[in-house]
């Protein structure tokens, strides 16, 4: 029987330790979310079905137009066992995912997942052509971050859960709530991988937590 070599041993560790992250592919550009954690070292995993979502440690909702991926969602009880993930597992929404996350949804209102104590606005900085790039403060670590907006929703209310990590004109864009992570922008079009560190970041800590308590059990 051949034997791994020092180097294969290596890989092996490796493929062990990294993280497995799915990313929502009903609509929207997840293509770019997909190689943006892919470039900061997780493996990334296209979820079109509901039994997609088996052996996932974390799940990225990508923008596009919420309505859209409502309709698929209710299909095959998706949108349940969507909902059920969201309640186990972190998630990272942006843009039209932040909307489905969020709790209650205006301009007009529409079915949610409502998961994230949160008020949004759809379309609340206007159209495409509206669009731009911002570089904001925020209280990630290396400073300012780079924010592209692209028909973005604004979040007008945050509940006493949620911390806001970043704003625009007063008001949050990118915001945490326990396993929950949700940005009113598009942080796979930019070539600062904070975003997406923090997120892995915390699927890492949520991973190591059910270890821990299944090893106790």
């Amino acid at each position: 029987m051949a034997t791994k070599t020092a180097e294969q041993a290596q890989e092996s560790a490796a493929d062990k330790k990294s993280l497995t992250i799915g990313v929502l592919a009903l609509q929207g550009d997840y293509e770019a979310h997909a190689r943006a954690f892919r470039s900061s070292g997780a493996r990334t995993v296209l979820v079109r079905k509901a039994d997609e979502l088996a052996g996932l440690d974390g799940l990225v909702i990508p923008g596009g137009e919420s309505t859209t991926m409502l309709k698929f969602l209710e299909k095959d009880r998706f949108f349940d066992a969507l909902t059920k993930f969201i309640s186990a597992k972190p998630v990272f929404a942006t843009c039209a995912g932040c909307i489905l996350l969020a709790r209650e949804v205006l301009h007009p209102s529409q079915r949610s997942l409502g998961a994230l104590d949160a008020t949004v606005e759809r379309n609340a900085y206007g159209r495409q052509i509206d669009s731009t790039i911002l570089t904001l403060p925020t209280e990630l670590p290396g400073g300012p971050l780079e924010m592209v907006f692209i028909r973005s929703p604004r979040i007008t209310r945050v509940g006493k859960g949620v911390e806001v990590l970043a704003q625009r004109d007063g008001f949050p864009t990118l915001v945490r709530q326990g396993t929950l992570l949700a940005a009113t922008f598009h942080p796979e079009m930019s070539v600062d991988p904070r975003v997406q560190q923090l997120f892995l970041e915390m699927v890492r800590a949520h991973k190591a937590h059910e270890e821990l308590s299944h090893t106790k059990s």
